[in-house]
């Protein structure tokens, strides 16, 4: 049959990236605690096109991720962008997945255990300057208005945040160990079961702790600049305010070294 794909294109301009988008694979994450997650990731995959072929073969894609569907890991990922570059003849690959990671978290308290989970992104490429991957996670949190609790007799208004944080690193690095350092830096963690002596510890803990998004992304920056396997980071807050009707936010990013 005719080879449309490789049909020489007379117009002369490359492509940075052609691929599929949306794919829900399984996949294997490191766990800390049970050495393996299985989850479910989004999957997008993509190479460069040179400038003299009119398109690519999207099945390839499909392919290659069927090849390797009892190893899907993170840590072996090089392998998959290694065989995109080969089968496409490309310059780069590039893959980029999102996926759910579950953590059973006790209680402050009572410690009762509670299922609860973050969205996660791994993006990596392979090219012939070398290869580089991010990695990131959201993390809910509590945040109280130190404004508030110095103004007002009683009380002070507090909110869920949500915490982003991506990385580069020289050695790998536990996505718990991600989420304990951003918990850490904010008025309180989330969770997902709590009994009343627990929302009693929250409360008042959150309330001795108050944080506004400026000094959540500082006080991550500090922790990660003390980390010595980050190399590079980005971090952004956000607080979807109780008593505003529109959110407040603050990012930073920085190389290491």
């Amino acid at each position: 049959m005719k080879d449309v794909q490789n049909e020489k294109d007379e117009r002369n301009i490359a492509i940075d990236k052609v691929g599929v988008r949306g794919i829900r694979y399984p996949i294997t994450v490191l766990d800390r605690m049970d050495k393996e997650q299985h989850t479910i990731a989004d999957i997008n995959m993509y190479v460069d096109l040179p400038h003299h072929f009119r398109g690519t073969h999207m099945s390839r894609f499909i392919e290659i991720l069927n090849e390797h569907r009892k190893n899907i890991h993170i840590d072996r990922l090089a392998a998959i962008l290694k065989q995109m570059r080969e089968t496409f003849d490309a310059g780069s690959a590039h893959i980029e997945m999102k996926f759910p990671y579950f953590i059973s978290k006790p209680a402050p308290v009572s410690k009762a255990e509670g299922m609860m989970d973050y969205e996660c992104t791994f993006e990596a490429v392979s090219g012939k300057d070398g290869d580089d991957a991010i990695l990131g996670i959201k993390v809910p949190v509590m945040t109280l208005c130190p404004c508030s609790k110095e103004i007002s007799r009683e009380g002070a208004h507090n909110q869920r945040g949500m915490v982003s944080l991506q990385i580069r690193y020289s050695q790998m690095v536990w996505i718990e160990e991600l989420i304990d350092i951003v918990e850490a830096c904010a008025s309180s963690p989330i969770y997902s079961l709590l009994k009343r002596p627990d929302e009693k510890h929250v409360t008042e803990h959150s309330y001795a702790n108050p944080k506004f998004v400026e000094d959540v992304v500082r006080e991550v920056a500090v922790a990660m600049n003390a980390h010595p396997k980050i190399t590079w980071y980005r971090v952004e807050a956000e607080n979807f305010e109780s008593i505003h009707n529109h959110n407040a936010y603050a990012a930073l990013e920085k190389k290491k070294g």
